[in-house]
């Protein structure tokens, strides 16, 4: 059997499967969704299954980033005005780098933070804590989204994409200077691009650290997606939820493949067991999908991973330009364009009118000449998946394109 799987070799840019080739050596199993292109030090879209290791880099900066789905009772024709519950969107939830919520969440999850034994010093642990309290239910800068659709049967759903936020992105940077000998709280320098994944042996009190850390932040992030879908249900007035998908793609899971247990890293990919739903967000203006993961040959041979989005062509500095972000006076980051990039976002906005699609935020990076066509992805994965609805956007809310983003993945 062969050890490596690639679902549309000829849509994926050949470094990202040079890089899975290096994650995954002689010995692992590895996957590349259609929807794949490279990332630190493994690829998004990949899959990695680790008899004996777990991967830092598998899972990525933005650890538990996923996505959550539910439909509600409420028609499009009994919404009302799209344009009034996109403005209370945009003003109730916060969007962007370092934001935190104007509402102060209360849930367990942050108690076992506080409670997180992780060696580094107390002040700084406090600021991690802090950090994670004051950000639970923001939703980040990039491609995290708050979307609203309806279906073909014109029922309305809300779509959310984002993850563990400041929280998560302080934990991987911990391991990794820990990955190199140093305290917990030490400043270090990522590996770039191209860099070895950085791999934690599964016997090592590093590894259990590290998963213990995984855990939490898994369950940081499933109540901040929670949270914000119930904050859109009260502005809607408190409709019916009817169906609901949950899911992250940026993690590790314990599971069996061909009769064996393995330490599964999915970054950038949609888990999907046999009877497994999943949500998969496309463009800001295209159609997502709701899927069921089948049990074909395919579907084990790929790991039963899916893609989690269209995936993109243009990197983000090609598509927005050079910008350099600078403080004034009053300490605010300041936006100005060095270099022009390929996209004019005036006309993105200009699309988004004449779609009838309420936008607020987003940004030349994010626009949809940025990413492949979600279709073409679902094609390249075959019977892996079955789509059970298709759900087209009339609300999209992102942080605006003035917004700093220094995490990565």
């Amino acid at each position: 059997m062969t050890r490596i799987k690639i679902f549309g070799e000829e849509i994926i840019d050949p470094q990202a499967v040079e890089q899975l080739k290096t994650c995954t050596g002689t010995e692992d199993y590895g996957v590349l969704t259609a929807d794949a292109h490279i990332g630190y030090g493994h690829p998004i879209g990949g899959v990695v299954a680790y008899r004996d290791k777990i991967s830092l880099s598998g899972v990525g900066f933005d650890i538990a980033c996923g996505n959550m789905a539910v439909r509600t009772d409420v028609k499009r024709e009994a919404l009302g005005e799209v344009a009034s519950l996109m403005d209370a969107i945009e003003k109730q939830i916060s969007f962007g780098i370092g934001r935190v919520n104007n509402e102060r969440v209360d849930h367990p999850v942050i108690e076992r933070i506080d409670k997180l034994n992780i060696k580094t010093t107390r002040s700084h642990k406090q600021k991690l804590f802090q950090r994670a309290r004051d950000q639970l239910g923001t939703v980040g800068a990039g491609n995290h989204f708050v979307d609203i659709f309806y279906d073909d049967d014109e029922y309305i759903w809300i779509g959310v994409h984002f993850g563990s936020r400041g929280f998560g992105h302080n934990i991987t940077t911990g391991f990794i200077s820990v990955s190199r000998g140093l305290p917990f709280d030490a400043h270090s320098v990522d590996g770039g691009m191209f860099s070895p994944p950085i791999l934690f042996d599964l016997a090592s009190e590093t590894a259990q650290d590290y998963l213990e850390c995984l855990d939490v932040a898994g369950e940081y992030a499933y109540a901040g997606r929670e949270w914000v879908v119930g904050k859109v249900l009260d502005i809607m007035d408190h409709p019916n939820v009817t169906y609901q998908v949950h899911n992250h793609h940026n993690f590790a899971w314990r599971e069996q493949h061909f009769g064996e247990e393995y330490w599964v890293v999915r970054k950038g990919c949609t888990p999907a067991f046999p009877g497994q739903k999943g949500f998969i967000g496309a463009t800001m203006f295209d159609t997502s999908v709701i899927v069921e993961g089948t049990d074909s040959e395919t579907s084990k041979a790929g790991l039963y991973s899916t893609v989690h989005g269209a995936g993109r062509v243009m990197s983000r500095r090609k598509a927005a330009g050079k910008i350099r972000f600078k403080r004034d006076r009053d300490g605010n980051r300041k936006r100005t364009v060095i270099r022009p990039g390929l996209v004019d976002f005036n006309n993105t906005k200009a699309r988004a009118r004449q779609l009838g699609i309420e936008l607020r935020g987003g940004g030349a990076d994010e626009s949809p000449e940025c990413y492949k066509s979600l279709e073409d992805v679902l094609e390249y994965q075959g019977d892996t998946i079955k789509v059970l609805f298709r759900l087209n956007p009339i609300g999209v809310a992102m942080a605006g394109e003035d917004v700093f983003d220094p995490y990565k993945d």
